[in-house]
């Protein structure tokens, strides 16, 4: 039975925060059963920030960074920027060519989210933000996506791209694109340490990289119950933001917790630090990971180029890069080939230092055909960075898969010159 296919994604708001933990275990999750995408948004995040970009790829990186530390793995998985795949922009315009303009303007969030940034003196009645559903329409149907894990929220949105791939097959009499189905998850709401929304904007957010002194310092300042002032008051954990994380991490003891606060048979210090230790031990092989993918030696790029070609092996479209074997050039392999390459980087001083530190060790795999010339060029194209190269392979096989689709597309429109 062939697997189903998912696309998903966030926009790049730089460090992510606990409360996006269950999304991403819930993809996590998803990579054995299914073909996942899982796109970085950056087209979508013009919409409202399109006069403020300076931060993106920074942002990016971080955030695919957390995406990695809890358990994405770019091997099974393709991670990719969205505007690296300039399919998606095709697609969602030959989608706007027949969606009627109602179909946008009735969106649950379009109103409310004018009103919302004009309140904060931002104008945002762009075509862009208008028609952002069929882009994110484009984003699903250009991977013919059967699946797309969505919180209730989003179900308008999964609705209005059934509705598209409908009137595409309509108007064109095919059958390319499938309805796709929301795979909804039940992702619990994890307060700011105030008990605000959690959000880094307010200051109230405990990031998943966050550092132990860091997490300490959050679960300190959480807002406990006003009306307990001494140690043996009776506690009212129902209005504790303490309480509202001892649900969502320590639901297994919530009755013994509940009663030890009512009881004051414990205070606020002894509640804080049970969390603490239940938030540090849920972090810290996260923290790990993290610093795996942050701190990545030539092994890594090494061992990372090996494993996505294992995966890919014996797959349709398995040479997941943009040159189809570089034209037979690796039947005769020669040093100054990868030299030639070199003397083309133009990275950074550090950047370039680092080259010649394990330039011998790349030129030594291309001898010995464990690189294509493919792998170099994306190698240098990464800066020898890991996240980087994670991005430039997973950006190559979304372009397979896109390139297929708008092929199909293009043949069903009769736009075949």
């Amino acid at each position: 039975m062939s697997k189903g296919t998912i696309l998903s994604g966030m926009r790049p708001t730089g460090r992510l925060h606990i409360g996006h933990l269950s999304v991403l275990e819930n993809w996590a999750g998803l990579q054995d059963e299914y073909k996942c995408f899982f796109m970085v948004a950056d087209l979508h995040s013009l919409t409202t920030k399109f006069d403020d970009t300076a931060d993106l790829p920074n942002d990016t990186r971080q955030m695919v960074l957390d995406w990695l530390s809890v358990g994405i793995d770019p091997v099974k998985s393709a991670v990719f920027v969205q505007s690296a795949v300039r399919e998606h922009a095709e697609l969602h315009l030959y989608f706007s060519m027949n969606a009627p303009l109602t179909w946008l303007e009735r969106c649950p969030t379009y109103k409310d989210q004018l009103a919302q940034f004009e309140k904060q003196g931002k104008d945002i009645t762009t075509y862009g933000f208008l028609g952002y559903p069929l882009l994110q329409a484009a984003d699903i149907l250009v991977y013919l996506a059967d699946t797309v894990p969505v919180g209730e929220d989003q179900l308008p949105h999964i609705e209005l791209t059934r509705e598209i791939a409908r009137r595409f097959n309509f108007l064109y009499k095919t059958d390319l694109f499938p309805e796709p189905k929301a795979l909804l998850g039940r992702f619990p709401l994890v307060p700011g340490v105030d008990g605000r929304k959690m959000s880094k904007s307010y200051g109230n957010d405990i990031a998943i990289s966050a550092a132990s002194d860091e997490v300490k310092k959050r679960v300190n300042a959480m807002v406990t119950d006003p009306q307990r002032i001494r140690r043996e008051d009776p506690g009212h954990p129902e209005v504790c933001i303490v309480h509202k994380y001892q649900e969502i991490y320590n639901n297994e003891l919530l009755e013994y917790v509940q009663q030890a606060c009512r009881s004051a048979e414990r205070g606020c210090v002894a509640c804080k630090q049970e969390l603490l230790e239940i938030v540090e031990q849920m972090l810290a092989p996260v923290r790990e990971r993290r610093a795996r993918y942050e701190n990545s030696s030539y092994d890594d790029l090494r061992q990372y180029i090996l494993n996505v070609k294992e995966n890919l092996a014996g797959q349709s479209n398995s040479q997941a890069n943009d040159n189809d074997n570089d034209n037979g050039k690796d039947n005769e392999r020669l040093p100054e080939t990868v030299v030639a390459r070199f003397k083309e980087f133009t990275g950074t001083r550090r950047e370039k230092n680092y080259l010649r530190e394990i330039g011998q060790s790349i030129i030594d795999d291309y001898m010995a055909g464990v690189f294509s010339e493919s792998d170099i060029r994306d190698l240098l194209d990464a800066k020898l960075d890991l996240v980087s190269l994670i991005l430039v392979k997973g950006g190559q096989r979304a372009r397979l898969k896109a390139r297929d689709t708008i092929k199909k597309v293009r043949e069903a429109m009769n736009l075949k010159y």
